[in-house]
């Protein structure tokens, strides 16, 4: 009978180590084990992910044995050995020091814990669904019906700026002001473009069912285009509407109190602001969560679930917004003015400032995004907290310090070695 092998005997000490709640970095990891070694470790990302999870606080027995069977989704790297847990091999991706992997790796393994997590509070079947549509039908068709009685409401359509719109909308409807109606004006939402760029990344960020490029990447394909992402041109959104209800019906929004004025109410909804590493966790769990749901579905339980979540940690945390990176700022600054210059060759009505569409270079430098690393960490400690339920004041600092592979306060729950 062959003797057991030193290095596997090592990986199977150091992942009861992990499953009891401990934070040895592998490196760092001398114990080892007199009992059988399993033929198939968990992943290197999986077991990095695990410990950084127990830096940060208590992990769940469930969420334990969740982390160490998940797959990476997206693009990356396969399910990696641990260096010196096995004998070397010529076949496969070569083992790694799970501490060497970079945050985006268990990202990917934490972005589709999340995502799994969403699909399982989507619990209503496809009947409860159906009665939900006929009820909300029902409703809007009361409140229409209210209206038709107070011609001095200001019908309306949202169109524009689809992170703005969509917000303005939920919560114009739940007032009782639905949109459309006879003689509606089409409104089309609108900023500086800088701003509609990172609203229109967002909106996609918190949809499924289309692969939606990380930031900087997105915008290096909108550089090279000859025209800017739908959405984000209001003379060109305002174009495709006159035809159908004609150009005195068309007003360009740039101003919310004008807004609140022109539909009869105190005000309207703020648009949600969010830090930009909340918005690249959104991108990435949307991403997983499209493979486990159709689209509908999905698009809801991210504005519905996850967004509300996401809002609260930021109030508690903060964080910079999305920002253009200098390489692009003078591109967004160009097209700004050309978006305003057509705005006002249109000769739409416009509610606010026309100069308001135009992306100044010095709040575009002010607002530069963070290097891709600092990035990356924010992300990671900010699914880390979501992961544990952390919402607590000082959950972004224990996360942080998970996300660099620093000790929290985890490191004072039992770490002997067998």
């Amino acid at each position: 009978m062959s003797a057991p092998d030193p290095g596997a005997a090592r990986a199977t000490a150091w992942v009861a180590h992990l499953r009891a709640g401990g934070t040895t970095p592998w490196a760092a990891w001398t114990g080892t084990t007199d009992g059988p070694a399993p033929r198939v470790l968990p992943g290197a990302q999986q077991l990095e992910l695990l410990r950084r999870l127990n830096e940060v606080g208590p992990v769940p027995g469930d969420l334990t044995e969740r982390v160490l069977a998940a797959s990476a989704a997206g693009r990356g790297r396969p399910d990696q050995e641990l260096v010196g847990s096995r004998p070397p091999s010529e076949f496969g991706p070569p083992p790694v020091d799970p501490a060497d992997l970079p945050a985006e790796e268990l990202l990917r393994v934490a972005a589709l814990l999340l995502a799994e997590d969403l699909a399982a509070a989507d619990t209503g079947a496809p009947e409860d669904d159906d009665l939900r549509r006929l009820a909300a039908d029902a409703a809007r068709r009361v409140r229409r019906r209210a209206a038709w009685h107070r011609p001095w409401r200001t019908r309306y359509r949202l169109v524009g700026d689809p992170w703005r719109a969509d917000v303005l909308r939920r919560d114009l409807v739940a007032r009782g002001r639905p949109p459309g109606g006879r003689g509606a004006l089409v409104l089309v939402v609108a900023d500086d473009l800088a701003t509609m760029l990172a609203d229109l990344w967002t909106d996609r960020c918190f949809s499924t069912g289309v692969a939606v490029p990380a930031w900087g990447a997105w915008l290096d394909s909108l550089a090279g285009a000859r025209r800017v992402a739908r959405g984000a041109d209001p003379a060109a959104v305002a174009a495709r509407w006159a035809p159908g209800v004609g150009r005195d019906r068309i007003r360009i929004v740039l101003d919310d109190r004008a807004l609140a004025d022109l539909l009869g109410v105190d005000e309207v909804a703020a648009r949600p602001v969010l830090p930009a590493h909340a918005v690249e966790l959104a991108r990435l769990v949307s991403g997983a969560l499209g493979l486990l749901v159709t689209p509908e579905p999905g698009r809801r339980l991210m504005r519905e679930v996850l967004l509300p979540r996401l809002l609260e940690q930021a109030a508690r945390t903060g964080g910079p917004p999305l920002g253009v990176p200098p390489e692009h700022h003078r591109w967004v600054h160009r097209r700004s003015l050309r978006l305003r210059d057509a705005v006002r060759a249109g000769d739409y009505p416009v509610l606010g400032q026309v100069e308001d569409l135009v992306s100044r270079p010095r709040v575009l430098a002010a607002r530069a995004p963070a290097p891709a690393a600092v990035a990356d960490d924010r992300v990671l400690a900010l699914a880390a907290d979501l992961l544990l339920g952390r919402t607590g004041p000082d959950g972004t600092a224990q996360g942080q310090a998970a996300a660099q592979g620093q000790a929290g306060p985890g490191r004072a729950r039992r770490e002997e070695q067998a």
